[in-house]
């Protein structure tokens, strides 16, 4: 099926609308022509209430990070953003956004990625996302994952969750900004090129 139909029905699933405490509300963005896939958590709630992915501070960092205007993330014929959980799970009791639902991406992301021929790159952005696309190839943790990035190529870079949570990783890990986010932004680069 093609990605326009397929986006139609991934919109219009309401498969864990038992599970979702604000209701259903699917976010996606793309288009076959699409040449870099960016693989995140599942919406929060500002992009629940707007329907626009990324459309909160973790979206600013994260454009920080490729040092692309807004313009050009929200490009659908070049960038494509599939969520691991394409609905806000809600929030938990202690903070934080409840995980992806679990039933999502194994209904979804095979059909969406099949129907994304042209895509060149994909970002992994989070450990939900590492987990289900790199499975045994991930390191026991999300910071070794990311730190190995150098093995995922040149299909796959794996990343942080850009949250304000992730500050004190940041800090932690200056490895992340001066050696990653430089390739990060060389292969991003070098995917959307014509």
């Amino acid at each position: 099926m093609p990605f326009p139909e397929l986006a139609a029905a991934a919109r219009a699933c309401t498969l864990c609308a038992a599970h979702l405490p604000h209701g259903c509300r699917p976010v996606l963005r793309g288009t076959p022509a699409a040449r870099l896939l960016i693989v995140g958590q599942a919406p929060g709630a500002r992009v629940h209430a707007t329907g626009i992915p990324w459309n909160d501070p973790s979206g600013n960092r994260l454009r920080q990070w490729l040092a692309m205007p807004p313009e050009s993330f929200y490009d659908e014929n070049r960038i494509a953003i599939v969520p691991m959980g394409l609905c806000y799970p809600g929030t938990a009791p202690k903070g934080g956004d409840y995980p992806p639902r679990p039933e999502c991406a194994p209904l979804w992301h095979p059909r969406l990625r099949a129907a994304l021929p042209a895509v060149r790159l994909t970002l992994l952005i989070g450990q939900y996302a590492q987990a289900y696309y790199l499975g045994d190839r991930r390191r026991p943790t999300m910071t070794g994952t990311v730190a190995a990035w150098r093995d995922y190529a040149p299909d796959l870079i794996p990343l942080p969750h850009p949250s304000w949570r992730n500050t004190a990783w940041l800090k932690k890990n200056p490895w992340f900004e001066e050696e990653l986010i430089p390739a990060l932004r060389r292969r991003v680069a070098d995917a959307l090129a014509t």
